[in-house]
């Protein structure tokens, strides 16, 4: 028997045409006018679709990612159905996965994909990315490798996979790792295996976390106005190895003294971040201070993963353990 996949069409890059009332792409696709354009999928698997919504990327919120990931728990708790594929603006698609990386336990696929050419132009890559993505989650290989992305015929970790270029068709890459595998013609080939992964039992996404960015002569002024606007948590988008500018380190102070967590990630597109340096506002006296290592992750995915663990309701070691782990 063919496998039955959960389609859920949420909008993006991959449903929009040019609306000639504005001269720009907007979602006006469904997800059944989608398929209708994809040819020979029905030799592929069988499917559920459900027209979820007709978000642009910038349009997709916390609070929808948990929306959208509490109906992907929902699909993958029903027997009849063996993975689940969504669509998704390609602008927010790696924060969802990173969201549904620490959400989701199950080892059914679960596959995100989207498209950065629209349905009007002749360059339109959404129909070859779903049937790519279609095929890994119809295929036995891609069980128990936790959520992926699927995107010009690359198969990406969810947690790893970013968006690197504006424009480009092989846009979304997993900068320090590189792909898990790759989809070759009617083949799913996997190369290397997800290391573990932890979830988070987060009831809801809506604790304020902002992410304050560090740059040449920066001082504290944003970290103090995260604080007085009420603020639960900070990720600092810290220099190089992890590293703030000594005007910085007084507001980054009055923030722990509020106890509230603060994440340092680095600008940087790869490595991680360190206590290596032990000068003033060097990664050494951060960690001195009371602040956490966000490892590998960008500011955003960072974000996300703290938001999750203070609506899970978790206390100051514990986050600084979920962070710390593997870093």
């Amino acid at each position: 028997m063919k496998p039955r996949l959960a389609l859920i069409f949420t909008g993006g890059t991959i449903s929009m045409r040019i609306d000639p009332a504005t001269g720009g792409a907007i979602p006006a696709l469904s997800g059944e006018e989608i398929l209708a354009l994809v040819p020979g999928l029905e030799s592929i698997a069988t499917f559920d679709l459900t027209d979820f919504a007709r978000w642009p990327g910038p349009h997709v919120t916390p609070s929808r990612m948990l929306q959208l990931a509490r109906h992907v728990q929902a699909k993958l708790a029903d027997d009849l159905i063996d993975g689940v594929v969504i669509t998704h603006g390609t602008d927010t698609l790696e924060e969802t996965a990173c969201l549904l990386d620490l959400v989701i336990d199950s080892d059914k696929p679960v596959v995100l994909v989207g498209a950065m050419r629209n349905s009007s132009e002749l360059s339109w890559d959404g129909p070859a990315n779903l049937h790519s993505a279609i095929r890994v989650a119809a295929d036995p290989a891609a069980r128990g490798l936790g959520p992926l992305v699927v995107f010009a015929d690359q198969i990406l970790a969810a947690a790893e996979a970013t968006k690197t270029h504006t424009e480009a068709v092989d846009t979304f890459q997993s900068p320090d790792f590189g792909p898990l595998g790759l989809v070759d013609k009617d083949r799913v080939i996997i190369t290397r295996q997800r290391t573990s992964r932890e979830i988070i039992p987060a009831q809801s996404l809506d604790r304020i976390v902002d992410i304050i960015k560090i740059y040449a002569g920066a001082d504290g002024r944003f970290i103090d106005q995260a604080i007085n606007d009420g603020a639960d948590g900070l990720v600092i988008e810290a220099l190089g190895r992890g590293n703030v500018t000594v005007a910085a380190l007084p507001a980054i102070q009055r923030a722990i003294d509020r106890h509230l967590p603060v994440v340092i990630t680095s600008r940087c597109p790869r490595g991680r971040v360190l206590d290596t340096y032990g000068y003033e506002g060097g990664g050494r006296q951060l960690r001195e201070m009371g602040t956490i290592r966000g490892g590998m992750l960008p500011a955003h995915k960072a974000r996300i993963r703290l938001m999750l663990a203070l609506g899970a309701g978790w206390e100051a070691d514990q986050i600084r353990h979920s962070f710390e782990s593997d870093s």
